[in-house]
Order: C-alpha cells, then sequence, then structure tokens
C-alpha cells in the first residue's frame, strides 16, 4: 500500500473511532488514548495527523457532516412526489434509524455540544454547523408543502425544521436517560403527529387559488339582537 494512502487510512480510522467513542463516553472524558485503542493505532500515528484532541474533534464533525450528508442525501423518501410526504417521511426514516445500541443511533454533533458550549468555541460552531445545516436540507420541501397547501402560518419553515432537530436531539437524550430506543421512538411519533396537524387544513379556510395563496374565509355574521 502506498504511504500516502496508507496515512489517510489511519486518519479514517482515528476519525471513526473518535466518533464512536465520544458516543460512549462523551467529550470530555474521552481521551487519545481510547481513541487509539478503539482504532488499533498508536499515539504516534494520532500526532501525526492531529496536534490535540480538540483539533481531532474539529475534523471528527466534519467527517460526520459528510457521512450525514451522504446517508440523508441517498435516501429513498427524496423520490415521493408530495413535498409533505417527503418530509412525513423523513420523520419516519430517523425513527427506522434507532437499531443498536445507544451509541450507534445518537448524535456525535449533540453529544459534545452539550458538553462544551461554554468551553470551546470553535466546536459549539462545528456542532452548529452539524445540526442546524442538517435542519436547513428540510426548508425546500417545508416551504414547498405550504405552498402547495396555500398556508401563510405565524410559524415559519425554518422554525419547523430546526423543530425538529430539537425533538430528535431531545429524543435521543431521553433515550440515554431511560437505557433504550423506545422512549426516543415515541418521541418520534409525536413528532410525525405534530406535523400531520400543523398540515391540515383550516376548516374556515379556502382552497387556494390560481396564486397558491387561499382566499380568507368570510367573517360569520352576528345575528340581530
Amino acid at each position: 500500500m502506498p504511504i500516502a494512502e496508507a496515512r489517510h487510512e489511519s486518519k479514517t480510522k482515528l476519525l471513526q473511532a473518535a466518533i464512536r467513542v465520544i458516543r460512549v463516553k462523551g467529550y470530555t472524558a474521552t481521551r487519545v488514548e481510547d481513541v487509539c485503542e478503539a482504532a488499533g493505532l498508536t499515539k504516534g500515528s494520532f500526532f501525526h495527523h492531529f496536534d490535540s484532541k480538540d483539533e481531532l474533534a474539529l475534523a471528527a464533525a466534519d467527517y460526520w457532516i459528510e457521512g450525514t450528508e451522504a446517508q440523508f442525501g441517498s435516501a429513498s423518501y427524496h423520490q415521493l412526489a408530495d413535498p409533505l410526504e417527503r418530509l412525513l417521511a423523513y420523520v419516519d426514516f430517523r425513527k427506522a434509524l434507532l437499531t443498536g445500541e445507544l451509541p450507534d443511533f445518537t448524535c456525535l454533533a449533540g453529544t459534545m455540544v452539550q458538553e462544551v458550549y461554554d468551553t470551546h468555541p470553535a466546536i459549539r460552531e462545528a456542532c452548529n454547523r452539524s445540526i442546524s445545516g442538517h435542519a436547513a436540507t428540510l426548508l425546500a420541501d417545508i416551504e414547498e408543502a405550504m405552498r402547495q397547501r396555500g398556508m401563510r402560518p405565524k410559524w415559519t419553515a425554518e422554525g419547523l425544521a430546526l423543530y425538529t432537530q430539537a425533538t430528535l436531539q431531545g429524543a435521543f437524550i431521553l433515550a440515554k436517560a431511560r437505557g433504550g430506543a423506545a422512549i426516543a421512538s415515541q418521541c418520534i411519533d409525536h413528532l410525525r403527529r405534530y406535523i400531520e396537524l400543523l398540515f391540515q387544513p383550516s376548516p374556515y379556510s379556502a382552497p387556494p387559488g390560481p396564486s397558491g395563496i387561499s382566499a380568507t374565509a368570510p367573517k360569520r355574521r352576528r345575528r340581530a339582537k
């Protein structure tokens, strides 16, 4: 194997090990030695690629983002024609990922940011890029679903997209607290029902007009006394 390829392989092993160990132990409790042991590599190899554990965390966050973008970008829910169905199928896909042990389905970014939000600004921002960036991938479907239904609500597409991530991160915390995925599954079911309720047509709204905006239903007249 060429030297450059071997170095790339060792770096990838360290990043994959870091993601696994941090999701098990948390960022603060994770030591360089733990990551090296999980990767099957020496500390010399570690410091060839990274100057510190913080630098590893930043690289692991980027590696995590790349992996999740690929995983969700190729998911089958994107093939559905209706944008609301795509959004609901995304939620179903998140529920389907609740398999294996807790570290297998919980979020690296959510795990790290809970510990370092005040002490490591660069890692906090990397975690924000991961969580908020993922939320942004839902915006187009939410906005299209709103347009198709002639909706002009007080809430925003961005707010709903971020709310999905808040629910998922909270579900992961509860799963850790209770030692299993069952409670997370229930939370995701509630998230799905909430989205369905948001997009139910109002009994007082008219069908969308040519512009896609629904006409406001006339107010009821008061009866003369």
